[in-house]
């Protein structure tokens, strides 16, 4: 997709966060060619067969949590640079009886979105934003080309909260889709157009230079997950040292303990 690839003519800047270790250099060159990673375990913590379409899923370990958070907190960290009232996870008004004609509108009373941001599309309206990352190698994905799975996520995500958002909160909702290997959904990009002219209005800088830094602070969280997902440690490795440590010594397992 456009743009997804930024981050390889990106200098290492440490200070912004572009610097990439070599190892994970490496692993995002290997996975942008369909290369065969090395040094990978055979089994998850999970106990399935490890793999990497497996390791972008895998919920244990929290990696999954971690890389929609990422997103969730930069996009709401720059609104608050042009919107009023930016609030994340808002709760959704609890109904009272009302119907909608989606049957997967999401119908609980303890229903949330990611952002809530007022004044974005229109001065004065409330604007609701629900992000997702989805993994481009899943298998329901298997006879999909991007363009499409891009535009199954937004239409999953419209029918659960859009009817809702429109009757209920008289608000605006924008499905933000992006892949786990970077790019974004149609809207996604037309949303992030918007909130680089409204920065770069408010700044005075041109439209070109944020949009383009706004996209590297996306892909660089986006390749930085895909690398934890996939070399990140899933097990429980402190109990197990806590453990050998009171077998061996008491003593320190006391201390390590008061600690």
């Amino acid at each position: 997709m456009k743009g997804a690839s930024i981050w390889l003519t990106t200098l290492p800047l440490v200070d912004e966060g572009y610097a990439i270790p070599k190892n994970i250099f490496w692993d995002l060159i290997r996975l942008r060619y369909g290369w065969t990673l090395k040094r990978l375990p055979t089994k998850c913590e999970c106990g399935e067969n490890f793999s990497i379409e497996h390791a972008l899923t895998c919920k244990k370990g929290g990696f999954v949590s971690i890389r929609h958070n990422s997103l969730r907190d930069i996009t709401a960290n720059l609104l608050t640079k042009t919107c009023k009232d930016v609030c994340v996870e808002p709760l959704l008004t609890p109904l009272t009886g009302e119907e909608f004609n989606e049957r997967s509108a999401n119908l609980s009373d303890d229903a949330r979105l990611d952002i809530k941001a007022r004044g974005f599309w229109q001065a004065g309206q409330l604007a609701f934003f629900d992000l997702r990352v989805f993994n481009p190698l899943a298998k329901r994905y298997a006879n999909q080309n991007l363009k499409r799975c891009y535009e199954i996520n937004e239409k999953e995500k419209k029918r659960a909260y859009s009817e809702r958002v429109l009757q209920v909160e008289h608000g605006s909702f924008t499905p933000l889709v992006f892949s786990a290997m970077g790019g974004m959904g149609r809207e996604t990009t037309k949303f992030y157009s918007r909130l680089a002219e409204t920065l770069s209005e408010k700044t005075n800088t041109q439209y070109s230079y944020m949009m383009a830094w706004i996209k590297r602070k996306i892909i660089f969280s986006l390749i930085n997950s895909v690398a934890m997902c996939i070399r990140g440690s899933r097990s429980c490795r402190s109990n197990e040292l806590f453990d050998s440590l009171d077998r061996r010594n008491p003593v320190v397992s006391e201390n390590v303990s008061k600690f």
